[in-house]
């Protein structure tokens, strides 16, 4: 891809760009960029389904269709005040030097300057704008939003558990500094050699570099030297250059401007010179526009790939899943990109939520790793946010009693690359899910062990393990690992689910899944058994009843407060 394109823009004075011109002109790059799915992929999807439809006879489903997010228009943003241009300037400033320096990253520049600006407009709009009264519309009766479920009110100590990094790793995967030793750093390096085993192109241990993301994060500002580690990095770039790395400085940049802006209006808010609402200014479009960078930076394909519509959707399905499984954390923090949070219908929430739930079960299949670099993205995303603890999974997840799983639209739900969720758009197909006549050996074993140990939880256990195997074909992973994740995460989940209501066991499953973590996460990066595990672990996080992660969908306002919750 080339790097070196550039808008014209006059950036002399960077708050020149109004935010209204920035979000506009930030969604023509995108789509100028956007290439369309490759012949390869469409090959890859086409095998996948008709090794389904081989499972029992074809079925014609309901659909629903999304629509691109870059075919709206883009909101009207009050432009920034006067501490968002001295901002600006600033970003301008270290955009400018990153520049001289590597010219090859200039498109990744000029979508930092614009997404900033856009950002800056939004927060004010928030804070300025009277939030415009919900639009009185009829009830949805779709078969999602008929299933969006009732929140429990949450209050700032419901998350006082939360960590951006999760435990400390009880068994180290690679020998490096004590701070870096966390699930989360690790899941750079495990998703990297996930999609690097066949083909090393050099990106399978940066995570060294691309720790400058690590700005975003209080807990970590606080324990590394940043300004050491971007002198090391540039010290790296000017002996061995890495389009990828320089990225990593662009990111850095990016994400203290973010930190920094989200910070300033809480601020405000705090002081009492502004009320922020329990809502914001972002639709789907700029809320989709606005999130492409910061996936962009986080994780980085190859320039040949990085603007493939199906690299772009695995992208921004996986913010999708963090900021549906963040929202009431992010209420409470007073986070402006999170879509829950945003001006958009109910229903179009549903339909990305489910989008999310079907690239999970598509990653699940043999057929969607072929092809592109970052296909494991989605199902390490929502393995390892299982086993950090820091998200609602369990938290939230658990509530009274089971939703029936018969005629259920989100075991329905087929899977969907969803490629084309930022240009064309993508249609989601429910239809009866196909199962698999019987299990492979090792899955057999995880069912016995089930039906000894929790006989009232074994039937949709089973049940789910037939649904996965006929997604994936047999499974060769690691039964005693895998066994001892899935007992303390999903089966002691279903089992709270079945009991009578209980914050504090809902909170021991929760916590739970933090430790599980720390002390099997290393299991995962078996280049034996690491990518089968990986795939059952994603589909019983997330595609499998009772439906954990969709059960995140649902949103209680409540006052935003703001307080340094990291993440």
């Amino acid at each position: 891809m080339p790097q070196d394109a550039t808008l014209g823009l006059p950036f002399d004075t960077p708050a020149q760009v109004r935010s209204a011109e920035a979000g506009d002109t930030l969604a023509r790059l995108l789509e100028k960029w956007i290439k369309g799915s490759t012949e390869q992929s469409r090959k890859s999807q086409n095998a996948a389904r008709q090794r389904l439809d081989a499972l029992g006879s074809r079925h014609l489903g309901t659909t629903l269709h999304l629509e691109g997010a870059l075919q709206q228009a883009q909101p009207a943003f009050l432009p920034p005040d006067e501490e968002g241009h001295l901002r600006l300037r600033r970003l301008d400033t270290g955009l400018r030097v990153i520049e001289a320096a590597f010219p090859q990253v200039g498109t990744d520049i000029e979508l930092c300057r614009l997404t900033c600006a856009m950002l800056e407009g939004a927060w004010r709009s928030r804070a300025l704008t009277p939030p415009r009264e919900e639009e009185r519309t009829a009830v949805c009766t779709c078969p999602l939003c008929r299933r969006i479920p009732t929140p429990p009110a949450r209050t700032l100590d419901d998350y006082r558990w939360r960590q951006s990094a999760g435990r400390p790793l009880t068994v180290k995967t690679w020998p490096h500094r004590r701070e870096l030793d966390s699930v989360l750093t690790g899941g750079w390096s495990w998703t990297r050699q996930l999609n690097d085993l066949e083909r090393d192109l050099g990106h399978r241990h940066r995570f060294e570099d691309d720790i400058l993301v690590f700005h975003e994060y209080k807990r970590v500002i606080d324990t590394i030297d940043t300004t050491r580690l971007t002198r090391h990095v540039e010290g790296r770039l000017a002996e061995n250059f890495s389009t990828n790395s320089a990225r990593a400085l662009v990111s850095g940049v990016f994400s203290a401007h973010k930190r920094s802006v989200d910070e300033y209006w809480l601020q405000q808010h705090a002081l009492g010179r502004v009320t922020l609402p329990q809502t914001n200014p972002l639709t789907q479009s700029a809320y989709s526009v606005l999130q492409m960078l910061d996936c962009l930076f986080w994780h980085v394909a190859p320039d040949s790939e990085l603007w493939q519509e199906e690299n772009l959707a695995s992208l921004l399905l996986c913010r999708v899943i963090d900021d549906m499984t963040d929202v009431r954390a992010d209420a409470l923090t007073g986070e402006i990109s999170n879509f829950w949070l945003a001006d958009m219908p109910a229903h179009t929430k549903a339909l990305y939520a489910a989008c999310a739930i079907a690239l999970v079960k598509y990653g699940c299949m043999p057929e969607a790793h072929e092809p592109m670099w970052n296909t494991w993205l989605m199902t390490t995303t929502i393995v390892w946010m299982g086993l950090t603890g820091r998200h609602a999974l369990w938290f939230d997840g658990i509530t009274q009693g089971l939703p029936p799983a018969e005629a259920c639209p989100l075991c329905d739900l087929q899977p969907n690359a969803c490629t084309g969720i930022l240009t064309d758009g993508t249609t989601l197909t429910l239809a009866p899910r196909p199962t698999a006549p019987a299990l492979s050996t090792r899955t057999a074993e995880l069912s016995a062990r089930c039906r000894d140990r929790y006989p009232g939880t074994w039937p949709l256990f089973d049940a789910e393990l037939h649904a996965f195997e006929a997604l994936h074909g047999p499974w060769y992973g690691d039964v005693d690992s895998t066994w001892e994740i899935l007992r303390r995460t999903y089966i002691a989940a279903v089992e709270a689910s079945r009991a009578a209501p209980s914050t504090a066991r809902a909170r021991e499953v929760q916590q739970d899944s933090g430790v599980v973590g720390s002390e099997r996460f290393h299991t995962l990066h078996d280049p034996r058994t690491g990518r089968e595990d990986t795939a059952l672990l994603a589909y019983m996080f997330a595609g499998a009843h009772p439906h954990f992660l969709w059960n995140a969908t649902g949103y209680r306002p409540t006052g935003v407060e703001g307080d340094w919750l990291d993440g």
